[in-house]
Parts: C-alpha cells; structure tokens; sequence
C-alpha cells in the first residue's frame, strides 16, 4: 500500500487557542504539523530553510491576518494560505486560498486542508503557459552539453521579459556551495555577479537547502546582490531538482511587484525540466 503523502501544516495561531489547534490537526496521519503564537514567529519560520511548511493555517485573532496574508504572498507565492475567521464573509477568501469560519467543526479545517493540498498537487499548467514551456523543450532536446542546457535555459528565460538570469549548480563539496554556471544579462550586470555562494545566508543557498521557492524585494533576507544594491528591484528562486537537486535559478526585474505566483510557476517548471535533462546526462 502505498503511504499518503505528508502535508508540512504551520498553524499560526493565539496562546489561548493552541490546544484546539493541537488536537485537531496532530491527530492525522498525514500532516506534519508546527505550532507557533506569534506573527513574527510565523515570518522567522518561513524564513529558515531547515523547516518546511507547505501549508500555513493563520488564526485571523492572532494578528491583523490580511494584512500578513498580503505580506506573505509577496515572498511566498507558492504558499498555500487557510485563514481561520468567525468573522468572515467566507465567499471570498481575500488573498487567502481558502477561509474556514468554523474549522473544529466535524473536522472542517483537516478537510480543507488536505483539498487544499491534492488541489496544488494536481494544479494544471495554464494554456497560456504551454508555448514557453514547449519552446524550452525543444531547446534542451537541441543542446549538446549540460553546460549548453543550462546556457540554453537561463537565455529563454531572459526572452520571457526577465532583466539578469541565472544558473547556479550545487556543487558536490563540504560544505555545500554553489557556483555560478550560466547567466544572461546586460555586460554591467554580468560582470559583478558573484561567481560562488555559501549555502548559509544567501538567497539561492536558502532555495537550494530547503527546496522551496521565493521571491524577493530589496527588504527581504536572505536576498541577491543585485536586490539589495537596488540594480534590479524583484527576483525570483526556485530549485532545479527535488530529491536528487541541481541547483537553482534565479530570475529578476527591474521592476518592483513584477512577479506573480504563475510567474514563479512556471520558472518552476522550467527548472524541472532542466532537471529532468541534467538526470538523463547522469543516467
């Protein structure tokens, strides 16, 4: 019989509350679940790339909810929200993916939560997704070498409207590093990208550790850079490879707020299928 997959549940909620939450959502097989009672812890825990959370359940008491919600769409597209509010007009979840104003209720929040999770999990590719996705495909079938897919890669995802993009594979060393294998951007730019990253304190180091993606403005940390100068305002970072992983690409804008979740969806289909190719080289 084949195991269920886990769902990695944070669960950010008040003191007073945290005994319902326990109860509810440690019970399930499936769910691996963290606690925590203060909004900033929930930031510091989705920060750290040791820890997982695929799921964040968010007690509208705890804190001014849509405001965090809107916060966390911002570096955490991918993330999948479920706010918990008695109050709520739950026809519209807001910015949340869903809303639950009665989630102790004949296990309404674990339902939700699991819909949730198999929604993502089976989350079609958008027709107006196809085109690049192909383009990419019929590039890497035509590069030779790993170094020509991956240069191949990073150049079409520069065509897509992106101002510097880059390849940094994981480097089989200890500890863990990263170098810098394919770019494309403007010669200014080029020229100052930093060739070889720690995996401890960098954006691409905390992508390729945790396997998550993120994006970045300038206030965020661990950032790039390019982000933190102010040479380009948004950047993006997602894995190449889940349990055997390549390294990461990183993709940015001049432009602050110009990169959506589909945006990031699709960089992270693009990296699978570099993935997909560098594994073949190895098979």
């Amino acid at each position: 019989m084949t195991a269920l997959p886990r769902i990695h549940v944070l669960a950010a909620v008040p003191s007073a509350a945290l005994s319902d939450y326990r109860q509810a959502l440690s019970q399930d097989e499936q769910i691996t679940l963290s606690l925590v009672t203060q909004d900033h812890e929930a930031r510091t825990f989705l920060k750290q790339s040791q820890q997982r959370a695929e799921v964040l359940v968010l007690d509208s008491r705890l804190c001014d909810a849509y405001a965090l919600i809107s916060e966390l769409r911002q570096s955490y597209p991918r993330l999948i929200i479920l706010l918990v509010d008695a109050e709520a007009d739950f026809s519209t979840a807001g910015r949340a993916d869903d809303v639950t104003t009665q989630p102790f209720e004949n296990g309404d929040l674990v339902r939700r939560i699991k819909r949730l999770a198999q929604e993502r999990q089976l989350e079609t590719v958008r027709a107006d997704m196809l085109p690049p996705v192909r383009s990419v495909a019929k590039k890497l079938r035509r590069a030779g070498s790993s170094h020509a897919k991956q240069l191949a890669v990073v150049n079409a995802i520069a065509e897509m409207g992106y101002d510097y993009v880059a390849f940094y594979r994981l480097l089989p060393v200890t500890p863990p590093a990263l170098s810098l294998a394919a770019q494309s951007g403007p010669p200014q730019l080029s020229e100052m990208a930093p060739t070889s990253l720690s995996i401890e304190g960098t954006l691409p180091g905390w992508v390729a550790e945790s396997g998550q993606s993120r994006v970045v403005s300038a206030a965020d940390r661990p950032c790039h850079p390019f982000i933190e100068r102010g040479l380009l305002a948004a950047g993006a970072c997602v894995p190449v490879g889940t349990s055997l992983r390549f390294g990461v690409l990183f993709a940015c804008r001049a432009e602050a707020h110009t990169i959506t979740e589909q945006h990031v969806k699709l960089l992270e289909l693009i990296g699978a299928q570099l993935a997909n190719a560098l594994a073949h080289e190895q098979a």
